[in-house]
């Protein structure tokens, strides 16, 4: 039987409904004075009057919003508007991913899902924005996966950038973070499987297939294929899962 130390942390005592509720005050600030990412914030002695709290509190209160990029503080500079990243979405579901792992990695196969639905979704659209330009960075791409592949070589950073590439002319940053987003989730609890020495080279297959049918022009031949792509990963995890 497993045996928890609830030993409190030391310096963990502090009083966080007190730090959220000056976190979401600061959050209404914002809001309220329709400020962009990017744009400056009060000065700490302005901000504490802003929302009524002392300097402790709206330290405190930073720190919360810096860690989910609603503020990003620059030493020196000052406290900004952030980019609202999924920074966040990203810490939280690759951890509960890698927490659950080796047991059913039922967080990576759900990642899995929303990626394909994802991209099955958009292929339509995708087809219809890709240009001579975009399909041809695509093809390189693939290339460049096949190439790496057959010298057993991972490709990590090449796939991210296909994916990326993708669904970057559809001009919708939100699909671009999500995509990115759920990559990096996959990216980081994927080594918890078990591979076999194939599927590298059957993933860099796969890709090749996503661009001819980018090429084509064929929205269903499209989505097959991006089904095809996430097949070897779906084995993987079943894979795992078999008692």
């Amino acid at each position: 039987m497993t045996t928890i130390d609830a030993t409190p942390l030391r310096g963990t005592e502090r009083p966080g409904p007190r730090r959220q509720e000056v976190a979401t005050r600061i959050k209404e600030y914002i809001l309220r004075n329709r400020l962009k990412p990017g744009n400056l914030l009060p000065t700490e002695i302005e901000l504490c009057e802003a929302v009524g709290a002392s300097r402790s509190s709206v330290r405190e209160a930073v720190k919360i919003l810096s860690a989910l990029d609603i503020v990003e503080v620059r030493h020196g500079h000052g406290t900004f508007v952030g980019r609202m990243s999924l920074n966040a979405l990203v810490e939280s579901l690759a951890f509960r991913g890698l927490l659950s792992g080796e047991e059913d990695h039922h967080v990576l196969g759900q990642v899995v899902d929303v990626r394909q639905t994802l991209e099955q979704g958009l292929a339509a659209q995708a087809i219809d924005v890709l240009d001579e330009e975009h399909r041809a960075e695509l093809s390189a791409l693939a290339d460049e996966m096949e190439n790496l592949a057959a010298q057993g070589k991972d490709f990590l950073e090449v796939d991210r950038a296909f994916h990326l590439k993708l669904m970057e002319p559809l001009g919708n940053d939100l699909i671009l973070q999500l995509t990115e987003a759920f990559w990096q989730v996959q990216a980081i609890v994927a080594p918890t499987l078990r591979t076999e020495p194939e599927d590298r080279v059957i993933t860099a297959q796969r890709h090749r297939a996503i661009v001819d049918a980018v090429a084509a022009g064929d929205p269903a031949g499209l989505r097959s294929a991006i089904a095809e792509h996430y097949a070897p990963i779906r084995a993987s995890i079943a894979r795992a899962v078999q008692p």
